[in-house]
């Protein structure tokens, strides 16, 4: 990394000071965007996208019911909520394939048994990064979008690239 104040260029990428002058690079670190995609993943927040409104079913419903919600509303998620509103949990089209099948009476058991507890969330106003970070760390195809602690939206990792897509209609 080159350092503007004496000019050495021999520290490391990421360094938090020259080995030369000592000056604090850190600030020089940040994140350069290159091109339209970069540029909307760094500054536009999760309400871009517009996020649908949440399927949601309460923490005593049972997987009969989850799985109903599922297949009307056309999605692979379903929120759980608690008693308030708040989100509890979040049960997907994975959790049915590799917790689910096989179980018996399936539809009759509580989604808290299934559910995964206290799920990565966004909120509106994170950027569009951020969201991405957390679906790829976690391997996640829908992140809740919540205002505290209620459920305002869903998105997934689809709603991103058709975003992506808006931007370089084209492939570009």
């Amino acid at each position: 990394m080159y350092c503007p104040a004496c000019g050495y260029d021999k520290n490391p990428p990421g360094a938090d000071q020259c080995a030369h002058c000592g000056l604090a690079l850190t600030q020089l670190d940040t994140p350069i965007v290159h091109g339209p995609v970069e540029a909307s993943l760094m500054n536009d927040p999760v309400a871009i996208l517009k996020p649908r409104p949440p399927l949601t079913v309460p923490r005593t419903a049972t997987l009969g019911e989850a799985m109903s919600q599922m297949i009307t509303g056309q999605t692979g998620a379903v929120l759980i909520t608690g008693a308030a509103g708040e989100l509890v949990g979040i049960l997907t089209e994975r959790d049915f394939l590799t917790k689910i099948a096989g179980q018996p009476d399936y539809h009759t058991r509580p989604v808290s048994e299934f559910m995964t507890p206290q799920p990565e969330t966004v909120r509106p106003t994170d950027i569009l990064a951020l969201a991405l970070s957390k679906m790829d760390a976690g391997g996640y195809r829908h992140l809740p979008v919540v205002d505290g602690d209620q459920p305002v939206g869903m998105i997934s990792v689809r709603d991103i690239l058709r975003h992506i897509l808006t931007i370089c209609p084209d492939g570009v």
